[in-house]
């Protein structure tokens, strides 16, 4: 297998046993960068010599006997919406293409602290805003799995990056789905954490809307459960830039293994090659050992309705600045969306606000009994490039789709998103929920899952197939 081919964790193995270096693995990714990127448009800065300087220090660290952690000497990618001293925080903007950041957001300072080493930006819509990955300043991103369809949003060049072997993890962020809807359009594995367990912070010069503070979070994407692991055991912890974020253990206290599924949990309608991945997670855990049981989750409904009054309130309020520079695609989406959500007033935001208690009364009783909630990512398979600018209509069938994905942001639940294997040439996925603080449950799973089916890749971009190596599956 080559480096480029190789997990997170097993290359930081590799580096610490001096079995390879980090300038070997480092400079093995950046081959592949420049082989699959032209092609993809996932990362939009490349930091070749600062990445290079960076594994020749942690070579020598080896030598002297110190190692900094797992992910000592791996390479990683980092989205434009976060920190990263020395480059531009653009958000996909090209009035943002001079925002270089002072320092590091706190994860990426761990992360640089656990000796990872920041290999480029990826690329994502305007302001993160879009269920698919295309910027104004850097252009479109292309799914490697079928050119036609969307590698998701807002965190698509991660996706992208990581299951095509560009790198071997990502840093995202999840406000509506982003890090778990991109996992899902490219066939890799995601973590949306907890909201408060990671400090969630990027220097600007006013304070985000209370919805995007109450339900975004940053968070790994990778092709190995472990690799999330690890990587979370990095970027947790308390930091006075997040005054939200805490201290908590990255493991608590034996749960029943007990899973509830849902196919449908909206009761709109699913796909059906997505309800197959289902059925293909519920058997492997099942194998695994756990109880499984099918359910009908509740307030699913009630809380995309919630979501919404409140994340269409705060569009309508965002500052001239965020409006004038949306993408041509991205006013037509947004368009859409306050067509379809245009009857909430001040009363329902405040409503919505109140209901968010209610969502989680229900599930933290449900999941007393059943600690993991398997369901879909999204009840439909990666959309046509272009279908989210399609009216209304389409656009609310996008939402309903996604409930589940909006419903574990709304009441701050723990996520796993994890491949199951390939259906009419795209990857299938499953959803992981855990109770809240409970990530390492959602982990334990997903690891179950990948030991009986495996991992989608590296794969080799469909524009490429043929000319370069064949996709690899890692069991």
């Amino acid at each position: 297998m080559e480096l480029w081919q190789t997990g997170a964790v097993e290359l930081g193995r590799l580096i610490q046993q001096g079995l390879t270096s980090s300038r070997d693995v480092v400079q093995a990714h950046l081959d592949r960068l420049h082989q699959v990127n032209p092609h993809l448009n996932a990362i939009t800065e490349v930091m070749a010599e600062a990445a290079l300087a960076a594994a020749d220090a942690a070579d020598r660290e080896i030598r002297g006997g110190r190692s900094r952690g797992p992910l000592h000497g791996v390479p990683y990618t980092a989205k434009t919406s976060v920190d990263v001293a020395g480059s531009a925080t653009t958000h996909g903007v090209p009035a943002l293409s001079h925002a270089v950041a002072a320092a590091d957001s706190p994860h990426i300072a761990r992360l640089r602290e656990a000796g990872a080493i920041v290999l480029g930006r990826t690329n994502m819509p305007n302001f993160g805003f879009r269920w698919h990955t295309d910027s104004t300043l850097y252009g479109p991103t292309v799914n490697p799995w079928d050119p036609a369809r969307t590698p998701g949003a807002s965190s698509g060049g991660d996706a992208v990056a990581v299951a095509t072997g560009m790198a071997p993890l990502a840093m995202g962020n999840d406000y509506g789905g982003s890090l778990r809807w991109p996992a899902q359009a490219c066939g890799v594995t995601a973590l949306r954490p907890t909201r408060t367990r990671v400090p969630y912070y990027a220097a600007a010069p006013a304070e985000l809307p209370f919805t995007i503070q109450m339900c975004a979070t940053n968070g790994p994407i990778a092709r190995h459960a472990a690799d999330l692991t690890a990587a979370l055991s990095i970027i947790s912890g308390q930091h006075p830039d997040d005054p939200w974020s805490v201290s908590v253990p990255l493991a608590g206290p034996p749960l029943p293994r007990s899973v509830a599924v849902t196919y449908d949990p909206a009761g709109v309608g699913v796909d059906p090659d997505v309800a197959d991945g289902i059925r293909k997670a519920a058997d492997a855990l099942a194998d695994a050992g756990y109880e499984v049981h099918e359910i009908d989750p509740p307030r699913v409904g009630e809380a995309g309705r919630a979501y919404a009054a409140l994340a269409s309130a705060e569009m309508r309020l965002n500052p001239p600045f965020w409006h004038d520079n949306l993408s041509a695609g991205q006013r037509l989406f947004l368009d859409a969306f306050l067509e379809v959500n245009d009857q909430y007033t001040l009363w329902d935001y405040a409503a919505a606000l109140s209901e968010r208690q209610a969502v989680a009364r229900a599930w933290a009783h449900l999941q007393q009994r059943y600690p993991i909630i398997l369901g879909p990512v999204s009840g439909d398979q990666p959309f046509e490039v272009g279908a989210d600018m399609r009216g209304a209509e389409t656009v609310a069938r996008l939402v309903d789709g996604n409930l589940l994905l909006i419903l574990v942001n709304f009441i701050d639940l723990p996520a796993v998103v994890t491949p199951v294997g390939v259906a009419a040439g795209l990857p299938q996925s499953v959803q992981l929920i855990g109770p809240r603080y409970r990530d390492d449950v959602c982990l334990q799973a997903a690891q179950a899952i990948e030991d009986r089916l495996g991992v989608l890749g590296p794969i080799t971009p469909a524009a490429l197939a043929g000319t370069l190596s064949d996709a690899v599956p890692a069991r």
